[in-house]
């Protein structure tokens, strides 16, 4: 039995393991969510293809005559790199060249103002070694490049008449400042005509406003919603302040302002007539012709998969609607479509030839890369850490981790065998595999756990360990290696991570819209009701007046209308009470109305009325979406789409079942509980 002495004689090798084990799991991030993150990237990977893509955008900027949009499908199996490769053209092109990220729509009357809200989103994403975002770049360079021209065209159109030095003279002082300032830098719009205190600052920037809306008019008309857009776009663009900078952000995602909000940056509100499909299209061609100014959009659309589940054929038919309307519109862009190679055979017997023609016009396939390859790109994903992977691992495990079908696996499985290695954690679902000879350690992982042991049965002769806490830390045992992890605990990792992502993703500018958010809880109840099977989806109606966004989700036992109102203190009062007047007229039915905490709270008297009288029924109930509320409605949003996905691999029945078991208290998950009990 080892004494104290020979326990203290491994201190200092068992302080250097706990180190060790107290390393970032070098393979832990196997995924890209979205093309602003940044992971290692082994270059030579899909470089050929990479290249493929990059000339297409070079194209789009050539066609100096047209700037017509293009299009490229890229298909791979799942985690084989599709996102990873957005990411690389992210990185390399964000400094000149504006890149747009759209998830997955999931309301049919939506597509387009959804598509439209994840362009602004992606917009105010910063350049990498900039302090302004993407819109700013996008808006400085078109904006220096339109006035000099206007400049350029007023010479041209004067100086035959009147003599060069004349045209010089007749330009005020403030044009030429204006003139000189953007000639030099574009960005100085923000560092010399932008920046507080600056010299006549509000003069500039209406000058600036008055160039910019004649500049349009001459080249493109005054119809539609697009001068208006673009005045808004000019007032962005002026402030500093960030609180303006939030409430004009929210004018452009066509959200009401409250009177004073809308009069603190001289916009008036959109008037409330139901066509924010036809406003989104209209400043998205705003964007796309800034952009010949620039450099072409790339335009992403990821995540599509859940499109092709048999509910969701609706929603499908009127993407491709989408998809084609942006092709017609929306110039100098290249729209990029990631699929799975079964889904996009899938979209193509769907879709009509017009979009199938335009959207693959270039088409790129990502296989899995060469052995040699991954080998490389594991020890590079090794090499930030610190960590030699030909010391961690045996030639046994390289050939397992090697083998996976797709980078993610391989790097998932990595991962496995790293906690494995240095934290004596089993590895997942895998054969138990037999122990080396207990002879003296031959590599670092056998010292690791010699060590460990020896401190353990240390620990056991001094009586300081109660036996469940031994059988946890007790690594000598070969069948110790390899345990079959089930669908929860897969499931609760993946909550547990992804939370952390969506409280850094909170503070961000985010477009909150019903729409938006009834087309996730649409996807949410679609998904559990593989489980229940009896549950039915639909809408009240109220003659021919408004209503907040809603869902009536029924079953033979319960019904209940989950609504959301995120409008401001304008819309906010008639519509609620419409929303009452349901609640009192259908009194066996259940409603709960909800307003996300960061939206401007409703102080006007007839609101506050109508909260209160729907929070006084017995089948009624206004919430206002707190921090945690959001978070939980993404996170059972996110996984559900995840596994559609097929980003995360586990049955969705399983998970859903593991949410019903830890989100118990959640509405959500209590109401579908009540509807039939989940087994």
């Amino acid at each position: 039995m080892p004494t104290i002495q020979t326990i203290v004689q491994y201190t200092f090798p068992i302080l250097r393991i706990l180190n060790i084990m107290k390393q970032v799991n070098p393979f832990s991030n196997s995924r890209v969510d979205t093309p602003f993150q940044h992971h290692t990237d082994l270059k030579e990977v899909y470089q050929i293809e990479f290249v493929r893509l990059n000339s297409v955008i070079d194209d789009i900027k050539a066609d100096t005559e047209n700037r017509q949009t293009k299009g490229a499908v890229v298909t791979g199996e799942p985690g084989i790199g599709k996102t990873h490769m957005m990411m690389r053209l992210a990185t390399e092109r964000l400094a000149s060249n504006r890149l747009l990220f759209i998830r997955q729509p999931n309301n049919i009357d939506s597509v387009l103002y959804h598509t439209y809200s994840r362009v602004l989103e992606s917009l105010v994403e910063k350049v990498p070694h900039s302090p302004y975002s993407q819109l700013e770049h996008l808006l400085a360079t078109s904006f220096s490049k339109i006035i000099i021209d206007t400049f350029r065209e007023f010479r041209s159109n004067n100086t035959k008449a009147v003599g060069i030095l004349d045209y010089f003279r007749r330009l005020t002082d403030k044009d030429r400042y204006i003139l000189e300032v953007l000639s030099k830098d574009p960005l100085n719009i923000y560092k010399e005509l932008g920046r507080e205190g600056a010299r006549n600052k509000r003069e500039y920037w209406q000058r600036i406003e008055t160039l910019i809306d004649g500049w349009w008019k001459r080249h493109y008309g005054d119809i539609g919603y697009a001068t208006t857009i673009l005045k808004g776009i000019v007032k962005f663009c002026s402030y500093s302040d960030p609180n303006k900078k939030r409430l004009v952000g929210k004018w452009l995602s066509a959200n009401e302002l409250d009177v004073a909000e809308s009069n603190s940056v001289g916009l008036k509100n959109w008037k409330d007539d139901g066509s924010k499909e036809a406003f989104s299209l209209d400043a998205m061609m705003v964007f796309g012709k800034l952009s010949i100014m620039d450099e072409p959009l790339i335009i992403i659309f990821d995540q599509l998969e859940g499109l092709g589940l048999e509910y969701n054929k609706q929603l499908l038919h009127r993407f491709g609607d989408a998809i084609k309307e942006l092709f017609t519109h929306v110039p100098n862009s290249l729209i990029i479509l990631n699929l799975f190679p079964d889904r996009w055979e899938y979209f193509k017997a769907f879709f009509d030839g017009s979009v199938i023609d335009r959207v693959s016009q270039c088409q790129i396939v990502l296989n899995k890369p060469s052995e040699e390859q991954l080998k490389k790109l594991l020890a590079l994903k090794a090499e930030e850490q610190g960590v030699d992977v030909n010391k961690l691992f045996t030639s046994e495990d390289l050939t397992d981790i090697l083998s996976q079908g797709s980078i993610r696996g391989m790097l998932n499985r990595a991962s496995h065998y790293y906690r494995y290695r240095i934290q004596a954690i089993p590895l997942p679902e895998t054969p138990a595999k037999p122990e080396t000879p207990k002879s003296k350690p031959s590599t670092f992982e056998e010292e690791v756990r010699e060590s460990l042991k020896l401190i353990l049965d240390g620990v056991k002769a001094l009586h300081l360990s109660s036996p469940n806490y031994s059988e946890t830390l007790d690594i000598s045992d070969s069948s110790a290696k390899t345990v079959n992890l089930p669908d929860s605990s897969l499931v609760i990792d993946y909550l547990e991570r992804e939370k952390e992502v969506l409280e850094e993703e909170y503070e961000k500018l985010v477009i909150i819209s019903d729409s938006d958010d009834i087309g996730k809880l649409l996807t949410v109840t679609e998904a559990f009701n593989t489980l229940l099977k009896n549950v039915e989806i639909d809408r009240l109606q109220l003659g021919s007046r408004k209503l907040p966004e809603h869902l009536l989700i029924k079953n033979p036992n319960l019904s209940f209308v989950i609504g959301f109102l995120q409008v401001s203190d304008l819309g906010f009062p008639s519509r609620i009470k419409n929303f009452n007047e349901l609640v009192f007229n259908y009194e066996e039915i259940n409603f709960m109305l909800f307003r996300d905490i960061r939206e401007t709270a409703i102080t006007g008297k007839v609101g506050k009325v109508e909260i209160d009288r729907l929070n006084k029924v017995h089948n009624g109930q206004f919430i206002y979406m707190d921090k945690e509320d959001r978070l939980m409605f993404e996170l059972i949003y996110k996984l559900i789409v995840d596994i559609q996905n097929r980003d995360f691999v586990v049955n969705l029945q399983s998970a859903l079942k593991t949410l019903d078991s830890l989100m118990s208290h959640y509405w959500l998950i209590k109401m579908f509980k009540r509807m039939s009990t989940i087994v």
